[in-house]
């Protein structure tokens, strides 16, 4: 019945009726069924809206009879029918979108509104908490306690899984209150309290809680500079990273690591670049500090003993001379008869106390001889009357002038044949030590030290130059003076030599010398006696030194140990300093010399002696042996015996041990016959150097040299068709041998190089032909022989080079 009211199949009212959302009802109108959860609010219209609506709407179509919708056809009521569903469903999305953009913003503006009054809300919180810092308790808030009820109730409702806790009070452990911070306290009474895994919610706009604020300027620091600074310490005093400081150095052509080190110039450079203050920093202000606390020591001026230096050329009876002065036999016990370190003595005179340093005279001692001149008062120049100025001597007179010393000559050996004094003395004079009798200011005393003719003339002469000097020094004042010698003791430690030259030195005393310091446990005079104090000119071994200082040294009695200490770090790390920073320079050096001169044969060596003046002369001579082939390494040098160490160093570096007056322990010995190592002992210094010159010039390249063995004068050419081309020769000179190189000469200019293929005496093989005779030979490889070439036999022989 209803499709036969609407004009409608049955067919086509199934599809509508099943049409999602459709309801047919009793008069053929469709409405749609509520198919969402929201329902659009009933709005009121507009009256012009409903006119304007109706204006714009469709015609409505014509009702169509009964009749003519059943002769329409089915497929243009098909038709009609989906124009019409269509249309539906397009009008139920628009009512469904304008909805739902009408509830999201209804629901956006009711957030703004929240979130602005949240923020009134924690400014108003902020500020009043600016004024009490203390932390509070937070289960003393009443708006906590009232949290702390609801989440009660919460805990007593029903229900599975977890409990919602993201609103719930802090009521237990270290979230009641206790060993809160402010910021803590302040995020809990604002609502923003931790999330799961301990990480703080925090809104955009939420103040910063442990209030740092971040420096709107850069901070200038102020940079000390030492002379030398490694870039990680730059770096550290400047608060940047090292990577910053080494681009910049790059900047200006320096290549450097983070430990090396860089000059003062150069840090200052990178300081003002960074944009930082530098307050340069003196190195020596600690060595500056000690040297107003000696000035400071003012005592009593008081006459002292002269320091008399006796130098000279080696065997020209420097030590015998002191012998006999001292009624001692010291030059016997000395190995080779000549000195190899400085001896101090203190001597006891008719005519007073006079203090000797004897010195040695053989050239590898320059260091030690300077040393002497240093430290002396008076200079006693001993020339043997039959031999006369050497090299040595005329090195102690420049030594002598340099330190402004004055010279008394002892014309020594007077007792020999063929002594001659006047030649001394004008040998002398002409380097410009006058004598007293030719008007110059020079005395010049004939003595013997083997008959002792003329020793109390010179004693007199001594004393009589020093009363001229009026030497004095202050005895009650802390003692200084100079190291003479060091050396390693194995059963008292290290043992050192000094000449007090000012106060006083006492047993128990804290002296700083050098690089080391100690306590002096006991004090021994050049006869090994103790004694307990030395003044003034007075030579004494010293123990209780941590090391062995370098000879030439300054020593000083200082107040407390703290202080030496600190003085010797120092010193000792200056060292380092400078040493690192000649290391790196070298470095470039050697590499450069490397690269232009090839490579270049070294000799390693360890070097153990008894004394530190032998270990310093030693090194200074052996670093000048050498040329450009070959060189001098001394890997290791120290005072001592040979241990194990210094042999497992010489392992290790393929070098030979020279021990110089000193032994290898057993332990030493049987690693060093296990190992290989070569250990060699010497107690003359020059027996040392003399074989590290021949074990250099072992190391040379022999030198090449060319011998003209013969010579062919080419008469004919000939071709064979065995042999090829051969020359008919006639020898001018010598032998022309077949195994020997050749050279074509043409015009004199040498055309080829190479060797004989073949040397022929009529048909028969030739292994030489000698001057005068006519032969036939074949040059390998060559074929431009023409008559006048000159065909040249040499030999390349090798010759030994010496440096």
């Amino acid at each position: 019945a209803e499709s036969a009211e609407t004009g409608t199949s049955a067919d086509e009212v199934v599809e509508l009726t099943s049409a999602p959302g459709l309801v047919a009802d009793a008069e053929g109108t469709e409405v749609a069924a509520e198919s969402v959860e929201i329902e659009a609010p009933q709005e009121a219209t507009d009256p012009a809206e409903e006119a304007a609506i109706e204006s714009s709407a469709e015609p409505e179509l014509v009702e169509e009879t009964e009749e003519d919708l059943r002769n329409l056809d089915p497929e243009v009521l098909r038709q009609r029918a989906a124009a019409r569903r269509k249309s539906e469903e397009q009008d139920r999305k628009q009512k469904l979108a304008d909805t739902v953009a009408a509830r999201k913003a209804e629901e956006d503006a009711k957030k703004a509104a929240q979130e602005a009054a949240q923020k009134v809300a924690t400014a108003e919180k902020v500020a009043a908490t600016q004024g009490d810092k203390r932390p509070k308790r937070l289960h003393d808030a009443p708006a906590k306690v009232a949290e702390r009820e609801a989440d009660d109730n919460r805990r007593s409702k029903p229900g599975r899984g977890r409990l919602d806790r993201s609103n719930m009070a802090p009521g237990r452990g270290k979230r009641r209150g206790h060993n809160l911070s402010l910021s803590d306290i302040e995020a809990a009474e604002s609502g923003l309290g931790r999330a799961r895994g301990g990480k703080r919610r925090r809104s955009g706009d939420e103040p910063n809680q442990h209030g740092f604020e971040q420096p709107t300027e850069k901070i200038i620091y102020d940079v000390e500079l030492p002379d030398n600074i490694s870039v990680g310490d730059l770096s550290q005093q400047m608060a940047v990273k090292a990577g910053v400081v080494i681009k910049e150095l790059m900047k200006l052509g320096v290549m450097a690591t983070i430990n090396q080190m860089i000059d003062q110039d150069t840090a200052s450079i990178i300081v003002e670049e960074l944009g930082h203050r530098i307050k340069l920093k003196s190195d020596d202000e600690l060595e500056e500090q000690l040297e107003v606390t000696l000035a400071s020591h003012e005592g009593k001026q008081e006459p002292r003993a002269p320091v008399v230096t006796v130098m000279g050329h080696v065997d020209h009876g420097k030590t015998s001379l002191l012998d006999h002065i001292r009624s001692s036999r010291v030059a016997v016990g000395e190995a080779g008869g000549i000195t190899q370190h400085i001896g101090a003595y203190h001597v006891k005179t008719d005519m007073g106390m006079i203090t000797f340093l004897d010195t040695p005279g053989h050239a590898a001692f320059t260091a030690m001889r300077a040393r002497g001149a240093k430290s002396t008062d008076i200079v006693i120049l001993v020339v043997a009357a039959d031999d006369g100025v050497m090299p040595q001597t005329e090195e102690a007179v420049q030594h002598a002038r340099a330190a402004g010393v004055p010279i008394v000559v002892a014309i020594n050996k007077m007792d020999k044949e063929g002594a001659d004094p006047d030649r001394v003395k004008n040998e002398l004079a002409a380097k410009d030590v006058i004598p007293e009798d030719w008007g110059g200011d020079t005395q010049f005393v004939p003595v013997s030290a083997h008959s002792g003719e003329g020793i109390d003339t010179l004693l007199e002469s001594l004393l009589l130059q020093s009363e001229l000097l009026e030497l004095k020094a202050p005895a009650d004042v802390p003692a200084n003076g100079l190291v003479i010698e060091s050396r390693l003791d194995r059963g008292r430690g290290p043992v050192a030599s000094l000449l007090v030259q000012q106060g006083t030195l006492k047993q128990g005393d804290i002296v700083l010398a050098g690089l080391q310091y100690g306590r002096v446990r006991a004090m021994l005079d050049e006869n090994g006696q103790p004694v307990k104090v030395a003044g003034p000119s007075i030579p004494v071994e010293i123990l209780g030194l941590d090391g062995t200082p370098d000879a030439g040294d300054p020593f000083v009695a200082v107040e407390s140990e703290k202080r030496a200490r600190e003085i010797a770090d120092f010193r000792q790390e200056k060292q380092r300093s400078s040493k690192l920073a000649r290391q790196q320079a070298a470095k470039l050096d050697s590499m450069f010399e490397t690269m232009t001169a090839g490579e270049v044969k070294t000799l390693n060596i360890v070097v153990k002696t008894d004394v530190r003046g032998s270990l310093e002369a030693l090194q200074s001579s052996l670093s000048d042996l050498g040329n450009d082939e070959v060189k001098v390494n001394v890997v290791a040098g120290g005072v001592g015996g040979i241990t194990e160490t210094d042999v497992s160093l010489a392992m290790t570096s393929n070098a030979v041990i020279f021990g110089f007056n000193t032994r290898a322990d057993a332990k030493a010995r049987d690693l060093a016959e296990n190992e290989g190592v070569e250990v060699r002992y010497y107690n003359v210094i020059y027996d040392l150097i003399d074989d590290v010159k021949a074990a250099l010039t072992g190391m040379l390249s022999p030198e090449l040299r060319e011998e003209i063995v013969g010579i062919a004068e080419v008469r004919d050419v000939f071709r064979s068709p065995k042999f090829g081309l051969i020359a008919g020769c006639m020898v001018t000179e010598g032998t022309v041998s077949r195994s020997k190189p050749i050279r074509v000469l043409r015009d004199s200019i040498v055309i080829y190089e190479g060797e004989l293929e073949s040397l022929r005496r009529f048909k028969d093989d030739a292994s030489e032909v000698r001057n005068g005779t006519e032969c036939g030979i074949g040059v390998k490889n060559y074929t431009d022989v023409k008559v006048g070439d000159l065909i040249e036999v040499f030999d390349v022989n090798e010759v030994a080079r010496s440096l």
